[in-house]
């Protein structure tokens, strides 16, 4: 009966099926040991390791990876005598005992915590691997990806107490760290919770209203948010960041790095979900961490730990039987209202995306309309050499925005696949550079050649020029085309230096078909840009919307956030596309276009 009922999809079944294959599907969970009622008698961090590279447990790519390159390190550390490290099981076994022994949940009715098999995986990692000679921690950060309701609370309270007190440091600061102090507030409280429903904690932790103190090591649990202004934070020996998708920069991941100075092996742990922030330090530690891992035999990042929790394809949300792979706490959820609800939610776009983000880890829109998504992104990462473009025609375009903002630039190569080549460039005069939000990524961006930032309170076109003059002594520059709006000086210089312009008009009649045409070069990963790091963020800052005439105008997500370079772009693309294909027009003038 039950190997029966677990055949059928529980999406198809009505209540009282659904009930039943929620319950046969738990029953196997535990007969299996993949969900535990009470504590391990042992570490399971290689056991985990070794079932889910066997396909015992159900778990996303990453994960694998993560559990096949725990297993390798393991052969390494026995069998090269130059691998620095080495895996300490009781170590690693120490923080779990502490949590399942010492502390209480804060939510639910539950007397103690018993810690599953993959956050055996995660902590005994983290704390087991040491140096061979010193014992000191391997791992210095570790991103903990999954999805929402998978007991990060708990796990961050836990060890937040296990390293003020119990860790063998010296006067460690803790700190619970997120976007914003509310959320950072509720981190401390839950950690002051925790240890006020523990008998034994309560009689170790003295917790005030500003800070957690543990007496016996003059330890501190601190709570600190990226709204406040004066982030100075003090000799870190373990920080915890929530929820990190929200951050738009890494001000305050950077305060806590540069302050981990004087400790010997300090922590920084990251724990979230998948978010929208698209150009966030969340993304690029997922892709780190997607390079770490696929590239084992390279050592990429050794020093941190990734445990990436995440649906594989969009398909599996419509077996819930998947769901764990961004679930590992699964068999401790309610799983039949969480079907019953995406059953109810999936039929709403905007519901739809925020379990894809939410509950399954899948970077999404909520907007349907946004003209890129990660999965696109994913198929434009060719690179070419630029020496293999030197004498060929190409097209030029730029976007004069307000001097004291953003301008840009841009060559697009037709390809002989059919595809494009972007070569942009964009310039900020220092006095915009110093009220961005986010220097710390514009410095990036200036140490990669992406922008130059120019002395003063505007940018002087005449940098604009001396772009295309350098580019036109290697490349074939056959056009440069121009939104007209401000552009006459620069037009006319332009055309003095030798170069043939032409304006683009910015309505639909123009630009609809090259921005279609472009959409679809995404589509068929046919836009060549070396994954250059600027010019992903203009893609990701444009949004499409509609008219009634079914046509797609960009626009800007946001006031801070630009488009200047994608605009450069699509004014090439207006001849590039010319020269890939005879683009026809049909259908009325629609809605002006505004790229500022």
């Amino acid at each position: 009966m039950t190997s029966n009922i677990l055949k059928e999809n529980p999406l198809n079944l009505d209540y009282t099926g659904l009930t039943n294959w929620v319950q046969a599907y738990m029953n196997n969970e535990r007969s299996l040991g993949h969900v535990l009622e009470a504590p391990s008698p042992a570490l399971l961090t290689t056991i985990y390791a070794q079932a889910v590279v066997n396909n015992d447990i159900i778990a996303s790519k990453w994960v694998k990876l993560a559990c096949e390159r725990h297993l390798k390190d393991l052969e390494r550390s026995k069998n090269d005598p130059d691998y620095p490290w080495t895996f300490d099981e009781e170590k690693g076994w120490r923080p779990i005992r502490f949590i399942e022994k010492k502390c209480h949940p804060t939510k639910g009715n539950f007397d103690h915590l018993v810690m599953q098999p993959w956050q055996h995986f995660v902590v005994g990692s983290m704390f087991g691997w040491v140096n061979k000679h010193t014992g000191v921690r391997r791992f210095r950060e570790s991103l903990i990806f999954v999805g929402r309701k998978n007991g990060k609370t708990e796990l961050e309270s836990g060890l937040a107490d296990y390293m003020a007190g119990f860790d063998g440091e010296n006067g460690p600061n803790v700190y619970f760290l997120a976007n914003s102090q509310q959320q950072s507030r509720l981190l401390f409280e839950g950690s002051r919770t925790m240890i006020q429903k523990s008998p034994w904690l309560s009689d170790r932790f003295v917790p005030n209203r500003s800070e957690i103190r543990y007496p016996k090591t003059g330890g501190k649990i601190m709570a600190m948010s990226a709204e406040k202004s004066n982030k100075d934070g003090e000799n870190v020996h373990f920080a915890v960041f929530d929820e990190i998708h929200e951050y738009q920069d890494y001000s305050l991941i950077n305060v806590m790095k540069n302050s981990r100075g004087t400790r010997t092996q300090p922590l920084i742990v990251y724990i979230t979900t998948a978010g929208y922030v698209l150009d966030g330090p969340l993304v690029d530690m997922v892709d780190q961490g997607h390079d770490t891992l696929s590239n084992y035999e390279n050592d990429i990042d050794e020093r941190t730990f990734y445990y990436l929790a995440c649906l594989d394809n969009k398909e599996e949300v419509n077996d819930p039987t998947k769901w764990v792979k961004a679930n590992p706490n699964i068999g401790l959820m309610q799983l039949a209202d969480m079907i019953s609800d995406f059953k109810n939610d999936r039929r709403v776009p905007a519901r739809f995306a925020d379990w894809l983000t939410k509950r399954f880890n899948i970077f999404s829109e909520v907007d349907e309309l946004s003209f890129i998504t990660p999965e696109i992104l994913q198929k434009n990462k060719r690179h070419l050499d630029l020496k293999e473009l030197l004498g060929r025609e190409c097209v030029g375009g730029y976007d004069l925005s307000d001097t004291e903002d953003f301008t840009s630039a841009c060559l697009e190569f037709p390809l002989d696949d059919g595809g494009v080549f972007i070569l942009e460039h964009s310039w900020i005069p220092h006095a915009r550079y110093e009220r961005d939000k986010n220097p710390e990524r514009i410095r990036k961006w200036e140490h990669d050649g992406d922008i130059t930032v120019i002395p003063g309170d505007y940018v002087d076109y005449s940098y604009v020029l001396d772009w295309f003059k350098e580019q036109a002594e290697k490349y074939n520059i056959v056009m440069i085309r121009y939104d007209p709006a401000k552009a006459i000086r620069l037009n006319k210089e332009l055309i003095e230096a030798g170069f043939e312009t032409d304006l683009v008009r910015q309505g639909f009649f123009t630009l609809g078909g090259p921005l279609q045409n472009f959409k679809e070069l995404l589509l068929d990963g046919k836009v060549v840009f070396n994954e250059q790091s600027m010019f992903k963020w203009y893609l990701n800052n444009v949004h499409l919307r509609q008219d009634r005439n079914d046509n797609w105008l960009p626009t800007k997500t946001s006031q801070s956030r630009k488009i200047d370079g994608f605009a450069a772009a699509l004014d090439a693309h207006v001849s590039v596309i010319d020269m890939l294909v005879e683009p026809t027009y049909d259908g009325p003038v629609s809605t002006f276009i505004s790229f500022k």
